[in-house]
């Protein structure tokens, strides 16, 4: 193993790990950890002004980032021998949005300074529907982003208020028609569904908005109650009730039949598209094994089986930057065996499905009996999740993988 001098000391990375650099899917995610308000279900790396107080601020998140992109383009120039440029980039968080279209524009012109983009690269970002309006997607498309997506939620009041989502029910769906009018081809809207106190009827009313709205892309999650969270709290007090699997399994049903009906079909279990060009790129990269460098506090990356990731704090991290030092606070390399079940879990996720050479014989003989028991179906060289199979997939790959 090759370990990385000083000013890099804290990341390791193989030189096999850049064997290979450019000529699979490279991507960039940029993490902004900042929010508004926190939502109570939410475990994400992200923090109020409050919470932050005088330790960091956007500007310097803004100058670490700036930093750390330079640092790791130097790194992949001096270890692959190039500097791949990204086919895609997300810009997550957080709420990306809150930095306003000039933010944003600075975050993508840091990117094109240092990695730089194709000329088809997918370029999205996140964005809360109550800190948009007209010209700030007008801004986004002029400066180059390509896709926008949405958390939207619910239509819903009372589930927004449960999620502790601050923005008007009506407002996901004035914001995705006012991307649309800017010039983006490419909208998503985020559905959590299963929340405590959603009816059949609420979900409708959402599906029913989305549908207004006239996006091309849908991710709807269940919700999942994660240890630490506000929600997580209530729960345990017996305030709310934890999430019943069998609503579950209702709602995504409900979900899959409306969207496929109007044109939106599944390619990855959580998310639907109209057609090819709609899916998101950036994510098929995570799923096929891509690299993509996690720029921001607490981002993860991954190059050629190795991950790591950054500190959490965003004062930590642009302290780090400031001194030299890549704000890495660890990292691992992926045995075969890791790579092998994470390939597992994430082909068996998407439409194309799971490759029948990559298993093993005895993982065949028990992708067989899957498809027996009918959660699979064969389509060529390829293991595919049936309708049934989507509701069980961790218990498919379970039953694999034993």
């Amino acid at each position: 193993m090759n370990l990385l001098a000083a000013p890099t000391a804290h990341l390791e990375l193989p030189d096999a790990a850049f064997e290979g650099v450019g000529r699979r899917p490279f991507g960039i995610y940029v993490h902004v950890p900042f929010c508004a308000t926190r939502c109570g279900y939410c475990d994400f790396n992200t923090y109020t002004a409050g919470e932050l107080g005088t330790s960091a601020s956007p500007q310097s998140w803004m100058e670490g980032l700036r930093r750390e992109l330079g640092a790791a383009a130097a790194l992949m120039s001096e270890r692959a021998g190039h500097v791949p440029t990204a086919d895609t980039v997300f810009v997550g968080g957080g709420t990306p949005s809150l930095l306003g279209g000039s933010g944003l524009t600075d975050v993508l012109d840091a990117v094109r300074g240092s990695f730089g983009l194709t000329t088809d690269a997918e370029v999205t970002t996140e964005s809360n529907p109550e800190s948009t309006s007209p010209e700030f997607f007008e801004q986004l498309h002029s400066a180059g982003f390509t896709r926008i997506s949405l958390g939207m939620q619910s239509a819903a009041p009372h589930v927004l208020a449960v999620l502790d989502r601050t923005h008007t029910p009506g407002r996901a769906v004035a914001a995705a028609k006012e991307a649309r009018a800017a010039g983006f081809d490419h909208v998503n809207l985020d559905l959590i569904y299963g929340t405590p106190g959603e009816r059949d009827v609420d979900l409708d009313a959402s599906l029913a908005a989305v549908l207004e709205a006239g996006v091309d892309h849908v991710s709807a999650y269940a919700l999942i109650v994660e240890d630490g969270t506000a929600m997580a709290r209530k729960v345990r007090r017996g305030e709310l009730p934890m999430p019943d699997d069998d609503v579950l399994a209702s709602r995504y049903e409900r979900i899959d039949s409306v969207l496929s009906e109007a044109g939106l079909h599944w390619y990855e279990v959580s998310n639907w598209a109209t057609g090819r060009d709609a899916e998101c790129k950036h994510n098929i990269g995570y799923w096929d094994g891509g690299d993509w460098w996690g720029a921001g506090p607490g981002a993860h990356s991954h190059i050629g089986g190795t991950r790591f990731w950054n500190v959490k704090h965003p004062a930590r991290y642009a302290e780090q930057l400031v001194s030299g030092e890549l704000p890495v606070a660890g990292s691992e390399l992926l045995t075969a065996g890791d790579r092998h079940l994470e390939q597992l879990m994430l082909e068996i996720r998407l439409r194309t499905g799971l490759s029948a050479a990559a298993l093993d014989d005895s993982e065949r003989r028990a992708a067989d009996q899957v498809v027996a028991d009918g959660l699979m179906v064969v389509e060529g060289e390829n293991y595919v999740l049936t309708d049934r199979g989507r509701l069980l997939a961790d218990a498919v790959v379970r039953a694999i993988a034993a």
